[in-house]
């Protein structure tokens, strides 16, 4: 009887009935299974792009070729009338500049060991559920500094500060009117008044109204959502639509709401349970934002930093996101594969975030004092 010929789905240029010679070097298997580990780079795409919300949210550019990248700033110019038989000969320090530089952070990875007998024993596919993991852990770091470079942006004045042309700040706006509960964070009256001041701050300081977007906690976002027959927040005739989907709700005030377990919520992540005593959550604590801690190059704010922290309010010019390196796999072979029986699996990112333009950047938190700046 013949042997069959089987369809030849990992080899390159190669098909299933020509034999493929021994050899005592890893080029036999590269060819027979090389499109294998295609499908690995493209779960960690995936898995990457799926789950950072921040990344086009923000003001993005590529770095090549250096450590930092230069953002300009430039003021407002003023008009006046002109005075008959004047010569115009422009108005003195018209368009006032300043400049921001956000650094490069150190080299962002995330990887796994998969062991060959490991991944030929097992009875379910290994290497794309470890890239989905790779990709939602770089994912979640990524929005987790955004989030923080935005809060901090929402705590600094701007730096156009020329005498008579000083562009306005960040600004904090507390949940409520009390001292400062908070359980005033998961109040859905509050949290609506508080969107339509943020749009009114915005407006009042020339923020473009395209693009503007907040940032909940799920616990803050599914309230909203919980009450919307006292906050009209949904037309009536979709109500019962938008509480089953638990996506019924798409603005305040023109206002786009999104939600991350990944903003500072009161000190942490994903926080669950109840606020004041927010029991486990994803990842650890808060991590240190100081510079030069951890390969941190820029400036994202310490755990205490955040402790009223709720939310955020933005705009797409609030913050710059840096990258040298995008989203990115590399997986060991040839000698490195024989000699540990298996594959180092790696997903990396270099990337630097700050805030842009603090007039763009709100921070909500729950007490009666602002946070202070850092």
């Amino acid at each position: 009887m013949a042997n069959a010929l089987t369809t030849a789905l990992g080899r390159i240029n190669s098909t299933a009935s020509t034999p493929l010679a021994l050899t005592t070097n890893q080029a036999g298997y590269d060819a027979k299974y090389g499109t294998y580990l295609k499908l690995f780079s493209g779960e960690l795409f995936k898995g990457f792009q799926h789950n950072t919300i921040a990344r086009d949210l923000v003001t993005r550019r590529t770095l090549k070729n250096g450590k930092s990248l230069q953002f300009i700033y430039t003021g407002r110019m003023s008009a006046a009338y002109h005075t008959p038989g004047t010569p115009i000969l422009g108005n003195e320090n018209a368009l006032p500049v300043a400049e921001k530089t956000i650094q490069m952070d150190d080299l962002l990875i995330s990887s796994a060991f998969v062991y060959d007998l490991d991944e030929t024993l097992a009875h379910y596919e290994l290497r794309g559920e470890i890239s989905k993991k790779i990709g939602f852990a770089l994912a979640e770091k990524y929005d987790r500094l955004i989030f923080r470079a935005i809060t901090r942006g929402a705590r600094a004045a701007h730096p156009i500060s020329a005498t008579g042309k000083v562009e306005p700040g960040g600004s904090t706006i507390q949940v409520g009117t009390g001292t400062g509960a908070a359980a005033d964070a998961l109040d859905s009256t509050k949290l609506v008044a508080a969107f339509f001041e943020a749009a009114a701050q915005l407006d009042e300081k020339g923020v473009s109204s395209e693009g503007r977007v907040a940032v909940l906690s799920p616990r803050q976002y599914y309230t909203l959502i919980e009450n919307v027959s006292s906050n009209a927040l949904i037309n009536r005739d979709v109500q019962g639509t938008g509480l089953q989907s638990g996506k019924g709700i798409l603005e305040i005030a023109g206002i786009k709401i999104l939600q991350s377990m990944n903003i500072p919520f009161q000190g942490k992540y994903g926080t669950a349970t109840t606020i004041d005593n927010a029991g486990s959550f994803v990842g650890a604590a808060v991590e240190a934002g100081d510079i030069g801690q951890g390969g941190i190059n820029n400036s994202y704010g310490a755990a205490n930093t955040f402790g009223t922290s709720c939310g955020v309010i933005f705009q797409k010019e609030a913050a710059g996101v840096v990258e040298a390196i995008g989203p990115q796999v590399q997986v060991t072979s040839g000698d490195v594969s024989v000699i540990y029986q298996g594959d180092i699996i790696l997903g990396r990112l270099a990337m630097g975030a700050d805030y842009l333009n603090p007039a763009s950047c709100i921070e909500l938190h729950t007490t009666s004092t602002a946070p202070t700046a850092f």
